[in-house]
This record gives C-alpha cells, structure tokens and sequence, in this order.
C-alpha cells in the first residue's frame, strides 16, 4: 500500500535497470508515480517496465546513456512529451571499479567520473530546466552512496568510485542552494554495504586480489554493519520515496545515510 501522496506525479530514475534503481522504480510506481525506467541497457529497463505495467503501475523504458547532454535531454523530453511533466528525477545510475589510486588508469578515472558525477549534472541540468518552467517546484534524489561520505579504506580498494561519489555530495549540496528558491529540493542519499551486483564484482574482484575466497570480502564487511544485516535495494528505496513526498518538503541540499549505522557522519 502507498506512505505517501505522489498519484499522478511524474518520475525519472536512471540506472533503474536491475539492484537499488530497479527498486527505486518499483516503490515510486507503487506510490502512484508514472516512471520513466532509464538504464544504458534497453533490455533490462524493459523489464523493469513490464514489471510495474503488471503490478497496475504506469511506465516506459528508454535506453539512455547519462554522459550524453543530448541523451539528457532527450529523456526529460520524451517523459514530458508522454505525460505532460516532470515532479521527480532520481540520479541513481552508476559504475564501480576495483583498483588503488596508485593503479588506477586514466580511462577507469574518467569512466568513474564521466557515469558517476558528469552523469548527475547532466540529467539534473535537463530535468531541473524543466521543472522551473513548469513552476511546481520538483525534487532530484542522488544516490551518492557511502563512498561519498568517506573513503572505503585499504582493504576496499574504491578510490575513483569513492571521488566520483564525493563529487555528487558536492553537487546535491550546491544545486540544493541554487534551486531552492524555485522549490526544486536536491538531496542524496548515501547507501552502504547494498546486496547488489555491483557489490558482488566488488567482492570478486577484491577476493582475487588478495588470494581469499569469493564471498568472504562480501561477509566481512557485512560484520562490520551495526543492524547485523546485509543491506537491501528497497532500503533505499524506502529513502527515496520519502524525500520525493510533502513530509520532506523542508529538506535541501542534504545527505541522508541509509546504511544500517555503518556511516559515522
């Protein structure tokens, strides 16, 4: 059942293909919202799509790359073109990459950076525009994730992920100042330890790096989460689908941890 009166807005969420988008696009269609599905994988926003049409919700899936100013566009377009406006966008799309900073090379820095950061400016510049044209005011959401908040340390080698995710906490704080006086509140949330695919190439990756099995990165950060559970997508969702409704009509340019006690600020 809907927490929240969001029936008949109009909602944006990239990266909703499969893990943390795909619930976030689920939950706000379940709201009541009519939700643009948007994943660099057509294939996958499809089914996400279907997913919500099956369940009596309202969507479309679109194939959008977040680095492309035009592809930005493009969706905030073709979203109001179908619907008629825009209440919500939520910048959930994003990449991941194991390597120190001392190996990192250009390209996976540039990639982190382009997907991650470039990539929020972007369909945030498009939907904001939107949005103060229409004059109702509007929410952006950035998933920021816990890297934005510190740095995942040495035994979890995520240094240009961490910087790019720094960046966002950066830009949801500033763009919340600027667009606040047109109502359009910004704010991120910062997840933790996610029982995603992302987290399961994380823990692959760091397993064969250090010569452990696959699974153990995985538990072992999961020990270290207060609540003494492994995080889920619709934890997050949950988040987000409060930011985007009128109980958080007062909130602006903050970052909201969502990590089972793990963050410390």
């Amino acid at each position: 059942m809907p927490r929240y009166e969001l029936e008949g807005q109009v909602a944006i969420v990239t990266g909703a293909g499969r893990g943390i988008g795909r619930a976030i696009a689920r939950r706000l269609a379940r709201e009541g919202c009519r939700v643009t599905v948007a994943d660099l994988d057509e294939a996958t926003a499809a089914v996400v799509a279907a997913e919500i049409n099956q369940e009596g919700g309202e969507s479309q899936a679109l194939a959008v790359d977040v680095t492309s100013k035009e592809a930005a566009d493009g969706m905030v377009r073709r979203t109001t073109d179908r619907w008629g406006s825009l209440n919500i966008l939520v910048n959930n799309a994003g990449i991941g990459a194991v390597a120190t900073l001392l190996d990192t090379d250009e390209a996976t820095w540039d990639a982190m950076m382009n997907v991650n950061a470039k990539g929020v400016l972007l369909c945030s510049q498009a939907a904001a525009r939107q949005m103060i044209e229409q004059g109702n005011g509007g929410r952006i959401i950035n998933n920021a994730s816990g890297a934005g908040k510190i740095a995942p340390g040495k035994a979890v080698p995520l240094g240009a992920y961490a910087a790019s995710k720094h960046a966002v906490v950066a830009v949801t704080k500033q763009m919340g100042l600027e667009l606040a006086e047109h109502g359009i509140l910004v704010n991120c949330v910062c997840a933790g330890i996610v029982d995603t695919p992302m987290w399961d190439l994380i823990d692959r990756e760091i397993a064969t790096m250090q010569g452990v099995p696959v699974g153990s990165v995985k538990e072992q950060a999961v020990a270290g989460v207060p609540l003494g559970r492994i995080q889920q997508p619709e934890d997050v969702a949950n988040v987000v689908a409060f930011l985007a409704s009128d109980d958080a009509s007062y909130m602006a340019g903050q970052t909201y941890n969502v990590s089972g006690g793990l963050l410390p600020y």
